[in-house]
């Protein structure tokens, strides 16, 4: 803090240099915070506090000059719930930006608490997911009101400069854990794919979620689909498997034999689904959702549940495609 000289005959000199940096509170009961100054620096952010959760409650309501909230919520815990919807009401009645740091084991209960456009889920991240979300925030780029407020350097100078900023924030972030980070799961394609058990595990067809018709079915079924999907996993077999990543088409795919078996398909078996890491598939299911292509659709039976289906537009569309691209796939 920069104090201003108590002998000088300037007074209107302010006691200390205004800082306007965006304010980071951080929720989190891991020793990884221990630097959370230093992390907080790195990403431009001014840090107001790191807080446990069961304090987390409390000092939401009473923060002022909060814009970014980092929640570290990697293992189930009976405040995260209410706690991550207390964050979300926040942040959209501020217009707040929010990092979710979430574990496989506690994917589907963020990914249903989430309301607001501006937060972030990552899931078992590493040190750029990290740092690209902290930045973002810092940036204001997760925050639509501030979308503009960027100087008119070019979108390529742009891009570049953000990019060397990750960059350096994850070597920041590596520099201050001396542990290192959990490896993410592994995500091989069972015979079958299915839900996690659990908690928020996908469940067995309650009711009909955009059940296809007897027209549909007859010319493509749940079989065909999982087989060209086990095709496609074969190639792993053979060639480096990171030459092949089209998660977008897997999870498209996996819909859409939940979609003709009339199943329920939960956030992270979506994301085992994909064959990458859940934090880049959170990216694109949250694309698909933009684009319209995919659904948040509420268990009728559980508010806590969400699953992903297929819309009706794009379940016709791949049913469709699999039609015309028989007659090359059956030679």
């Amino acid at each position: 803090m920069v104090m201003a000289d108590p002998f000088s005959t300037d007074h209107d000199s302010p006691y200390a240099a205004p800082d306007d940096r965006r304010g980071l509170l951080i929720v989190a009961d891991d020793e990884w915070f221990d630097d959370a100054a230093m992390l907080a620096d790195a990403a431009g952010l001014r840090l107001l506090g790191t807080v446990p959760l069961g304090q987390a409650a409390a000092r939401l309501d009473m923060q002022v000059g909060c814009d970014v909230v980092l929640l570290l919520c990697h293992q189930p815990d009976p405040l995260l719930e209410r706690l991550i919807v207390q964050v979300e009401t926040i942040a959209i009645q501020n217009r707040m930006a929010v990092v979710l740091l979430a574990g496989i084991e506690t994917l589907d209960m963020a990914y249903a608490c989430m309301r607001s456009p501006q937060t972030q889920l990552l899931c078992s991240p590493d040190n750029g997911d990290i740092a690209a979300a902290l930045l973002a925030a810092a940036h204001g780029d997760a925050m639509p009101h501030n979308l503009h407020d960027a100087t008119h350097e070019s979108d390529g100078n742009r891009l570049q400069r953000l990019s060397e900023e990750v960059s350096r924030l994850a070597r920041t972030i590596e520099a201050l854990t001396d542990r290192p980070r959990p490896t993410p799961p592994a995500f091989d394609m069972p015979a079958r794919i299915a839900d996690r058990q659990g908690g928020y595990a996908a469940m067995p067809a309650m009711a009909t979620i955009g059940a296809a018709t007897m027209a549909e079915t007859a010319s493509v079924t749940a079989a065909q689909v999982r087989d060209l999907l086990r095709a496609r996993r074969l190639r792993a077999d053979f060639l480096p498997g990171d030459l092949f990543a089209d998660p977008a088409w897997d999870m498209m795919l996996d819909l859409l034999a939940a979609r003709l078996e009339q199943a329920h398909v939960s956030v992270s078996s979506l994301c085992i689904a994909s064959a990458v890491p859940p934090t880049t598939a959170l990216r694109w299911i949250r694309t698909l959702t933009d684009k319209a292509l995919v659904e948040r659709r509420a268990d009728p039976h559980d508010g806590r549940r969400i699953f992903i289906a297929l819309a009706d537009d794009a379940a016709d569309q791949l049913i469709r495609w699999f039609g015309a691209s028989h007659r090359y796939r059956a030679h």
